[in-house]
């Protein structure tokens, strides 16, 4: 890309101000400049023009430094924005996303009312076993006990507190199933 600024202004910049050089800059480079960010930001605007902002900054912060030469500026300024493009990606991926913090009102709070109506339906659905299962099932998922522990309470062999269990469960999920909370 032709540089436009001619040699003898850009050798008066040199010496008098820096911030001449940054405008001239911008108004040489500038166009193209977001062309090309546009292109590498993927079509985002609002980004491509902060890497161009950022860009001529740079170029402004170190003006006394800059090679003059008229394909040395477009070059350094290529650099520079890819640079800056570069470093915003890993930015970003270091950084989580930001949004909006949730309404407070909307987020819904545990207050215990489900898990009470769950242990309401599932007492009804026990009422409704036959007194062998139910006990089958209080004494070994409701009393935490083993088999064997059950089977001394209860009087029977272990093989028929397994039995009582086995049927009492599958009567429990007929029952759970019909009111619609099993599936």
């Amino acid at each position: 890309m032709p540089c436009r600024i001619p040699e003898s202004r850009l050798e008066s910049v040199k010496t008098n101000n820096d911030q001449i050089l940054a405008e001239e800059l911008y108004q040489e480079f500038g166009a193209p400049l977001l062309r090309h960010a546009l292109r590498s930001t993927g079509g985002d605007l609002q980004w491509a023009e902060d890497v161009v902002q950022e860009t001529l900054l740079r170029a402004w912060r170190n003006a006394g430094n800059l090679r003059r030469e008229r394909g040395l500026l477009w070059a350094w300024l290529l650099t520079v924005a890819r640079r800056v493009i570069i470093d915003d990606r890993r930015r970003r991926g270091v950084r989580p996303q930001e949004t909006e913090p949730p309404d407070a009102d909307a987020v819904p709070s545990p207050d215990g009312a489900d898990r009470a109506l769950e242990a309401m339906i599932v007492s009804e659905a026990l009422r409704q076993l036959s007194p062998e299962h139910r006990e089958a099932i209080e004494q070994t998922y409701l009393r935490d006990r083993t088999i064997g522990e059950a089977a001394e309470i209860l009087g029977v062999p272990p093989g028929t507190v397994k039995s009582r269990l086995y049927y009492g469960i599958r009567a429990l999920r007929g029952i759970l199933k019909e009111k619609g909370v099993a599936s």
